[in-house]
């Protein structure tokens, strides 16, 4: 059997790189302002799995649950956020503009 403390370690190592694997996608996002190759519904479904997890968390009082959850909600709103935001921007613009008879 795996000792209490390297459990609570586990978890916490597990919580941060999953919540860390989300920056680089909001960065480079934010950054390029391109989100053409970003599924809006897998966010929008993650997001909502997030939430439900976030509530989880919550009821049971596990703070790590809480907190990983929480900061993995706010990344993941706002890479949905910018794809709704930059798909009708600066992104949208060469495809327009391809498609203007010469």
């Amino acid at each position: 059997m795996i000792p209490a403390g390297w459990t609570e370690a586990i978890g916490t190592l597990a919580a941060i790189l999953t919540t860390a694997s989300f920056v680089p996608q909001a960065w480079r996002t934010w950054r390029t302002r391109d989100a053409a190759g970003i599924s809006i519904g897998m966010y929008a479904i993650f997001a909502f799995g997030v939430a439900l997890w976030l509530v989880y968390g919550i009821l049971l009082g596990a703070w790590p649950i809480i907190v990983a959850n929480a900061i993995t909600l706010t990344l993941a709103l706002m890479i949905l956020a910018m794809c709704l935001c930059y798909r009708r921007g600066p992104a949208a613009a060469p495809a327009a503009e391809a498609e203007r008879p010469r």
